[in-house]
């Protein structure tokens, strides 16, 4: 069984605070196996990680997070970015094209983005897993909400810390039973439902924190790009 941490940001996204030397040097420090880099609509710095992974002694995943028509979706195993603005089906499609899978974090958080706002139950199962811990929470409603929602579908579950600072990296793992240790073989196992989850609450005052921190970035990049 490998550990993986399949959803968290760098400095390249607008709400991300470390870049991804910082990212990978936790992810070892804490013993992950794999890591997957998930920036908002962007996959650079993803891209660099997944190469640079065997450096720390990880398997790297490529990924984004995409800002569907509907709420975030997690784009894993993808190397070109999928557009923001689809529809959540054409999302899904798009993703799967790249030899991807698509997995839905956080859904019923309709305050950050969750798809379920949008959608019916149906469309949701249409997704190749559900993220159904998130250590980013606040009551644990949304995370029982998505765990009950899976295992009434038979969908594959997956954990993610949703860190915006690398110390929060590891907070929540997806522990896949792969064949093998590379990309393929951990998605492969995830879409088969080979993943048990493990994961603990990000403290309040770090989740507040990274908010906070992702406003200020927010404002600070739309006054660049208002004066450029």
């Amino acid at each position: 069984m490998l550990s993986v941490e399949l959803h968290v940001h760098s400095s390249l996204s607008y709400d991300g605070r470390d870049p991804i030397e910082l990212i990978l040097e936790q992810a070892a420090a804490v013993g992950l196996d794999a890591i997957a880099i998930t920036d908002h609509d962007e996959i650079d710095a993803s891209l660099e990680a997944a190469e640079r992974a065997t450096e720390y002694g990880l398997v790297g995943i490529p990924g984004i997070e995409i800002s569907s028509k509907a709420g975030h979706v997690l784009g894993l195993g993808v190397t070109e970015a999928v557009p923001p603005g689809l529809s959540y089906e054409e999302t899904l499609e798009a993703i799967r094209e790249q030899g991807g899978i698509a997995v839905v974090p956080h859904p019923f958080q309709e305050s950050r983005h969750g798809v379920m706002a949008r959608i019916s139950r149906k469309q949701l199962a249409k997704a190749d897993a559900i993220e159904v811990y998130n250590s980013r929470l606040i009551t644990g409603r949304a995370n029982r909400q998505a765990e009950r929602f899976a295992e009434s579908r038979g969908l594959p579950m997956t954990a993610g810390s949703d860190a915006h600072i690398s110390e929060m990296v590891g907070q929540a793992v997806t522990r896949v039973d792969a064949e093998e240790r590379s990309s393929d073989a951990i998605l492969s196992a995830i879409k088969t439902g080979g993943t048990t989850i493990e994961g603990k609450r990000t403290p309040w005052h770090i989740s507040f924190r990274q908010a906070a921190g992702g406003v200020k970035r927010r404002m600070i990049s739309g006054v660049y790009q208002l004066f450029r």
